[in-house]
Formats: C-alpha cells, sequence, structure tokens
C-alpha cells in the first residue's frame, strides 16, 4: 500500500495535519474581506452622493478623503487604526473600568482600515458609474412623478450597479488581497496561520503555496459571483 504524501500529510484534516488551522484562516479572511467591502459599499455610496449631489464643501472634504485614501499605503492605514486607536479607545476602557483595553481589536482595526480604504476606490467608481446614466432617464422618471426615494430605487440604483459592478468586481479583488495585510497585527487569517505552520514545521513552501491556492479559489469563485451579477443587471440590455 502506498503511503501518503508528506505533502498532504502536512496539510491534510488528519490529526497531524494542518488542513483545518488552514481552513479556519481562510474562511476569517473571507469573512473579514466581505465585511471590509460591504464597509466600504457604505462609505463610497455616501462619498460617491457628497461627490455628485453635495456643496463645496462636502464635495471638497469627499474628494480629500479619496486622494488620501487612496494615495497613502494600505499597511500604513492598518497600522494608523490598530495602534492610533489607543489614544482614543484606552481612555475610554479606563472609564468603563477596563484599563487591560488599550487598542481596538485586530479583526475590528483591520476591517475598518480595509474598509475606508475599499471605500475610497468604490467612492470613485460608483461616481462614474452614476455619469453614465442619461439625463433624460432622470427627467423621464421626475416627470412620470417618482418621488425622489422611488427614483432612486427604480432608476439610479439599478443603472448605476449595471456599469459599476465589473470595476467594483476588481475593487473586490484589492479588497481581498488587501486582508493579508492585517496578520501584521496578529489577526490569524490565511497568511498568518500560514506563518505559524511555516513556523511550527519549518517548511515554509507547503503552507505558502497552500495560501495562494486559498487566495487564488477565493478570487476565482468569487469572480465567478460578479459575473452572474453583471449579467443579471444587464439582463434587460446592455446600455450603449
Amino acid at each position: 500500500m502506498t503511503s501518503q504524501s508528506p505533502f498532504l500529510t502536512l496539510l491534510g484534516f488528519g490529526t497531524q495535519g494542518w488542513g483545518f488551522a488552514l481552513l479556519h484562516g481562510s474562511l476569517a479572511t473571507l469573512g473579514i474581506a466581505v465585511a471590509s467591502f460591504l464597509l466600504g459599499g457604505i462609505i463610497g455610496t455616501i462619498a460617491a452622493w457628497a461627490k455628485i449631489k453635495g456643496g463645496r464643501f462636502v464635495r471638497w472634504f469627499a474628494s480629500t478623503f479619496t486622494t488620501i485614501f487612496r494615495g497613502v499605503p494600505d499597511l500604513l492605514v492598518v497600522y494608523l487604526f490598530y495602534f492610533g486607536s489607543s489614544s482614543l479607545v484606552a481612555p475610554i476602557a479606563r472609564a468603563l473600568g477596563n484599563p487591560e483595553v488599550t487598542t481596538l481589536p485586530g479583526f475590528v482595526a483591520g476591517i475598518l482600515a480595509i474598509g475606508i480604504v475599499s471605500g475610497a476606490y468604490q467612492t470613485e467608481v460608483l461616481r462614474a458609474a452614476f455619469g453614465t446614466i442619461r439625463r433624460g432617464e432622470l427627467e423621464a422618471a421626475t416627470a412620470a412623478g417618482m418621488s425622489t426615494l422611488l427614483k432612486f430605487r427604480r432608476i439610479i440604483v439599478p443603472l448605476t450597479l449595471r456599469n459599476a459592478i465589473p470595476n467594483l468586481g476588481n475593487v473586490w479583488q484589492f479588497t481581498l488581497k488587501d486582508t493579508a495585510l492585517i496578520s501584521v497585527i496578529g489577526v490569524v487569517d490565511t497568511v498568518r496561520q500560514a506563518q505559524m505552520g511555516a513556523g511550527a514545521t519549518h517548511r515554509p513552501f507547503p503552507f505558502f503555496i497552500a495560501a495562494g491556492i486559498a487566495f487564488l479559489l477565493i478570487t476565482t469563485l468569487s469572480g465567478f459571483a460578479f459575473r452572474r451579477a453583471d449579467a443579471f443587471f444587464r439582463k434587460d440590455g446592455t446600455r450603449s
């Protein structure tokens, strides 16, 4: 009987394998990426609307936000939220009787940092997609007696998403890859789990290959999901 490959034993789901640990790390990566992307979507929607409909100061503030968080290295933003949060979190924790709490939990700081960076990119994607809506379509909705909320739900959202989804898919890929940065603040994600396995076994190659495969699998499946979403919003016909 042929013995199992050492590679498969090391990364398997047996008693001596790291399979469950790597799976847990991959699920943590996916969860953090989804939470960050959704937070970015909320931020991006608000900031894009501010750029389109806001007053002079509001537009300036939104433009400054996107310029800063698209220009500053993402790792620096992660450090800023994790280590910089101590100046705000520590005094509040002491006031509440928890002096041992000195900073935000790593996964919270990571989601906030990556979510804000994602939001800066989603702002520009949504703003550009809104710009593709023909003025006549909005005027026709107004002439038909649609309220602002109904016009937003029936006209603006579907047409904006129809043109934004391909680029939002690209932002999602960036957001997913950015989750690897939070391993530096101790969050046990795919990369951190691979580092732990490599350190414990002194065999880094299998673990980092496995981490790369996990990211490729997630990006492939999510790419398929975005293509399906794009097809759904374009099912009534492609806009010219």
